[in-house]
């Protein structure tokens, strides 16, 4: 059998996080090896405990959350730092991002959703809640960020094939690879061949530049 993937949480409300750990728990697939209450705290067992992901809530006392996420995968660098929060604040997510996040989820969300964007995250895949992908791409416009992709001109033929921007519409909305073969009816394996097409026909480096891609032009 596979080894679990090992979580470590850190959230200073207390019945919140005895409930996430019990219902991390429910997994046979994951297992919580440690939790802290603030940033100090995960800081000084993090490095005995080197969990694969690491669920980050923001609003922390002391250090906030997205203030502490370097210096967690400093002290884990195999681990995977993903916030959970109530912020719906795109610049919030924006600041996650940049600070080595791999994904921002919202405590909202379903307890099967949570299980699978924790794999997702093991895997190094970025993980954000649907509901932040239009705010995600209106904070990278709000910076100056460019929006990627070779294209020059919005106007200009899309490289991609029908299926394909089937596959990026589907990304957009934060999709998984299961939940993409499951919508447009295919494999997840041809799932994966399409992402890969995708990213190097755009010119992208990862999911979260092709949904900035996607929003942006398709509609």
């Amino acid at each position: 059998m596979t080894a679990p993937i090992t979580v470590f949480v850190v959230d200073d409300h207390t019945l919140f996080r005895r409930g996430l750990i019990a219902l991390i728990g429910l997994d046979e697939g994951l297992c919580v090896v440690g939790e802290a209450a603030d940033a100090a705290e995960a800081l000084r067992l993090v490095p005995g405990l080197q969990p694969q992901v690491i669920l980050l809530d923001n609003h922390l006392p002391g250090v906030l959350g997205v203030d502490a996420i370097a210096g967690l995968r400093e002290a884990a660098p195999g681990c995977r730092v993903v916030m959970l929060t109530v912020s719906e604040d795109g610049q919030d997510l924006a600041a996650a991002l940049r600070h080595g996040a791999q994904g921002y989820l919202l405590k909202t969300i379903d307890g099967d959703l949570l299980s699978e964007a924790i794999r997702r995250a093991a895997r190094g895949e970025p993980v954000v809640s649907p509901e932040m992908m239009g705010k995600l791409v209106a904070a990278f416009q709000s910076q100056g960020a460019p929006v990627p992709p070779p294209v020059a001109e919005a106007e200009a033929a899309s490289p991609l094939s029908p299926r394909e921007e089937d596959v990026l519409r589907e990304i957009a909305r934060g999709a998984s690879n299961k939940e993409i073969a499951r919508t447009l009816d295919i494999a997840e394996t041809t799932v994966k061949i399409h992402v890969q097409h995708i990213l190097r026909k755009l010119g992208l480096s990862s999911r979260v530049q092709a949904a900035v891609y996607a929003s942006d032009r398709l509609r």
